[in-house]
């Protein structure tokens, strides 16, 4: 009777997980939405600049002082329909806001901190859900996939 118990209850739990995603999706592909309820909100897609800097330092520049996206959440959850971006090579960082521009540089000697999130893929294809583990800092942040310019910019309020 345990055993007939016990197989009831590992199969209602494959079930669940096995159920297809229900909630809002990405409109428009390679592009990370944040996830508020049942509202996403597109993050700011631009171009890194980059600019060289005393000895071997490398600055990312982006244009403007903040984010367009914003979120008041401290660990914040984005949606992405992928096609061409691969949803693994994405890293995130805390930028600064310096001269009405936001920027991070890279040195041999001192590497950014990149913020841990969570990769989840959902039963549909190529739909994928990131999850920041920590708690951010009010700030601006970028999602960029290795080796691009790309940035996908959104701010913590």
């Amino acid at each position: 009777m345990r055993i007939r118990c016990l197989a009831l209850c590992f199969a209602a739990a494959f079930a669940a997980a096995a159920q297809n995603y229900s909630g809002p999706r990405p409109p428009q592909t390679d592009l990370p939405y944040l996830k508020h309820a049942e509202n996403l909100v597109p993050t700011e897609v631009l171009e890194a600049q980059e600019q060289k800097g005393k000895k071997d330092e490398l600055t990312y520049v982006i244009a403007g002082p903040a984010s367009s996206a914003r979120t008041p959440l401290a660990s914040p959850i984005f949606l992405l329909q992928t096609d061409k971006l691969v949803a693994a090579k994405l890293a995130l960082y805390k930028l600064e806001a310096r001269d009405g521009r936001r920027e991070i540089t890279f040195s041999p000697k001192k590497q950014p901190k990149t913020i841990r999130v969570e990769l989840t893929r959902l039963n549909t294809d190529k739909l994928y859900r990131l999850e920041v583990d920590e708690s951010l800092e009010p700030g601006e942040y970028a999602l960029s996939a290795e080796g691009s310019n790309q940035v996908f910019c959104f701010q913590v309020y």
